[in-house]
């Protein structure tokens, strides 16, 4: 089975190195125009001598018809941003399937993990779906549930747990493929969200909001765009955020006191610790740094 890789960065890179070791057959890579550092995927592929075409460049004619002299029969998108063309897609006679970091149809769109923490869900996971010309609503091809615990940022269920499950569950998708065993599982629909991504204007911090809230944004946010609160009238990036029960008498937003870089933070319905903070324009500090007892954030206008 003949396979394109479009993807880009270590999780690209790592996809392109665990279905080679499973013995697939890669006769292609398609990565983003290249920053000013070199691609973790198109090193690779380069260095195996793989040939790699520029995804924008697909939309031309002439990079088109060396993509279709690959005789591409299955796509895998690892990490894909651009917009792959129809006619890209067509040209696999076996289609093509993508990695996406939620249990769809919930979370649709770029940012799915920031949103199912910010949701206040329990659990989240991973699809491996059918590519069709929607956003993420194609068929169901495999699915992998995760717990989000009380202090995983978007960072750590990524790294931890949705980067490795990924890497393995696109292998076990091809191989799935190529034996012809790959179920084709429609998206109910009904269930369906999407949000738009996640920026800036989503991660202010409400302090008038209960504790277990402020702290799922808070995490939700971490590490892009970080969450934010006023301090006398700075804007503050908050990071590391973990809630505990239990109120105390001072108002929401007020920092109680510091334990090592960890700083205690007045909440509804009890406390939030915060072990990383950040001023506009400074690099991130332990939260010890930047806030101390006494303060009292409040949210940005």
């Amino acid at each position: 089975m003949r396979i394109v890789l479009f993807g880009q960065a270590a999780f690209g890179k790592d996809v392109f190195e665990r279905l080679r070791s499973a013995g697939e057959d890669i006769v292609g890579v398609s990565t983003p125009r290249p920053g000013n550092r070199p691609d973790p995927l198109f090193e690779a592929a380069t260095q195996a001598g793989v040939p790699v075409v520029e995804t924008p460049a697909l939309r031309q004619d002439g990079p088109f018809e060396v993509y279709q002299s690959w005789k591409p029969e299955l796509l895998v998108f690892a990490f894909v941003t651009d917009i792959v063309r129809k006619r890209v897609l067509d040209a696999a006679t076996l289609g093509a399937i993508q990695y996406h970091p939620s249990l769809l149809p919930a979370h649709r769109g770029r940012t799915a993990m920031n949103w199912a923490i910010i949701s206040g869900a329990r659990h989240t996971g991973l699809t491996v779906f059918w590519v069709d010309e929607g956003i993420d609503t194609g068929p169901i091809l495999l699915q992998r549930t995760i717990e989000i615990s009380d202090d995983d940022s978007v960072g750590t269920l990524y790294f931890r747990r949705l980067y490795p499950l990924g890497v393995e569950a696109l292998a076990e998708a091809v191989r799935l493929v190529r034996e012809g065993t790959a179920p084709r599982v429609p998206q109910d629909e009904s269930l369906a969200t999407y949000e738009p991504p996640c920026g800036p204007e989503h991660g202010k911090v409400d302090w008038m909001q209960h504790g277990r809230v402020v702290s799922a944004l808070i995490r939700g946010c971490d590490p892009q765009p970080g969450a934010t609160a006023s301090l006398r009238g700075e804007t503050v990036r908050l990071f590391e955020a973990r809630y505990r029960p239990g109120a105390p008498p001072e108002p929401p937003g007020t920092v109680l006191a510091t334990t090592g870089n960890v700083v205690e933070i007045a909440a509804i319905g009890g406390t939030i610790s915060v072990g990383r903070a950040q001023r506009d324009g400074e690099p991130k500090a332990a939260a010890s740094e930047v806030l101390r007892p006494g303060d009292l954030l409040e949210r940005l206008p």
